[in-house]
């Protein structure tokens, strides 16, 4: 039976091609959706989303009539709908918000088509509410939803017996045909390989399992702390890997093992030109409003976190403070430290790219960094999908999830899960309770 999928504005900056996924239904646009998409051009951090979607909506535009409907691939009939009967609203809403004019419009929607089922898709939660309070069925969009707490962690254990043990410990390389495992083991993924009170840990690399060659060096005067760090400095330094996501919760040690290795191989070991690290510029809670200053002054109080770790790394050095090895780097054009807004549309070659807080990104937003990429450049995505400052994203739908478990089953993609604070005591313990 075919539905009827009204969307709400938040759906389309998420993925403005997101009309296309609702195949074998109708989809309609409420026309002050296309109003509030013109506003968001304007917005620094919506800007790029809002102009994808009305070229989008331009290009169906030219294949037919948005008011009468246009068919798309997919049996998909698309079109946009100018009536709105306020009548419809309990007189306690009020009639001249955005979000109640969407959600009328929908309740006219529904009353014209008594024969099928109208679903409103927001991400919005309390237009989800209110729709719900209304008797109209609604839903988050579901298209590229990982759930998190099944997310692929990137490492597992495995009980062996005493001969493939020390077959491996003698070898360095087992093949993987040779250990029992009742799951798909994906390139990248760490394995610890368990006999008794023994352990040995290794990486899956075109079907066989090798020892570490990264896990315990010295990046920057650092070592890994545990198994989780050791296989995070893994994928860091290993060149044959372009992309690596590493998800944890506070204090895991995940910014600093990734600029750490990015200091490493861009300073000591001259394997890539420039170490570029970019955060989205998302506050935690309110907004203090315009910072004055030049550019680099006004991002600093966002950029702060990457100095802190600058700092931290120098003292582990016995280097100046982590202030001058900023701007000695900075002037020999080794290292730039930037608002992720500034990365789009370009192209960066045999660079070593951060991309800090990166549960802030939506999944379309991930896609744009990853294909800034030239050659010879690796991309490092860290952040902790509990730790969410985005209204419209949550620990299931943001793009490091998204993208963690999408590239998987990729050779040139590594992901690990940290789990283990290091930070400090009292770190660990409000990361665990609080």
């Amino acid at each position: 039976m075919r539905k009827i999928y009204v969307l709400d504005t938040n759906i389309l900056i998420h993925d403005p091609h997101c009309i296309y996924n609702f195949i074998d239904n109708d989809v309609v646009l409420p026309i002050y959706v296309i109003e509030e998409i013109d506003k968001l051009k304007k917005n620094t951090t919506t800007a790029i989303q809002a102009r994808i979607v009305s070229r989008v909506l331009d290009d169906i535009r030219k294949k037919g009539s948005l008011v009468r409907g246009v068919q798309l691939d997919g049996d998909i009939l698309f079109r946009v709908e100018i009536k709105n009967d306020l009548s419809l609203l309990p007189t306690s809403l009020r009639k001249d918000l955005m979000d109640n004019n969407i959600i009328s419009t929908t309740l006219g929607i529904k009353k014209d088509n008594p024969d099928k089922k109208v679903i409103m898709i927001t991400k919005d939660i309390n237009m989800r509410i209110k729709a719900d309070s209304l008797d109209i069925e609604v839903q988050d969009y579901e298209s590229d939803m990982v759930e998190y707490s099944e997310l692929y962690e990137g490492s597992l254990e495995i009980e062996v017996t005493k001969e493939l043990f020390d077959k491996y410990e003698k070898s360095g390389k087992i093949s993987i045909s040779e250990i029992e495992v009742n799951q798909e083991i994906f390139p990248n993924t760490f394995i610890k390989l368990k006999y008794n009170t023994n352990t040995s840990m290794g990486k899956h690399s075109e079907g066989k399992i090798r020892k570490l060659s990264f896990g315990d060096i010295s990046a920057w005067g650092i070592r890994s702390r545990n198994d989780e760090q050791r296989y995070a400095m893994e994928l860091l330094m290993d060149e044959k890997i372009k992309v690596v996501s590493l998800v944890g919760r506070a204090g895991t040690g995940k910014t600093l093992l990734a600029v750490a290795a990015g200091l490493e191989q861009v300073v000591e070991r001259k394997l890539y030109k420039k170490l570029l690290i970019a955060r989205p510029v998302i506050p935690m809670g309110n907004d203090i409003g315009f910072l004055p200053g030049s550019e680099k002054e006004k991002l600093r109080p966002w950029m702060q976190p990457i100095y802190d770790n600058i700092d931290f790394l120098s003292e582990s050095k016995g280097d100046k403070a982590g202030e001058k090895v900023v701007e000695g780097l900075e002037a020999m054009g080794l290292l730039k430290i930037e608002a992720l807004t500034y990365i789009r549309g370009r192209s960066i070659p045999s660079g070593f790219i951060i991309i800090d807080e990166a549960q802030n990104l939506t999944p379309l937003e991930v896609k744009t960094i990853v294909t800034r990429a030239g050659e010879n450049t690796k991309i490092v995505f860290t952040g902790d999908p509990y730790q969410i400052d985005s209204p419209y994203l949550d620990a299931n739908t943001n793009g490091l999830t998204y993208m963690a478990e999408k590239l998987k089953t990729e050779a040139i993609s590594g992901h690990i899960t940290l789990k283990k604070g290091e930070r400090s005591a009292l770190a660990e313990i409000g990361s665990k309770l609080l």
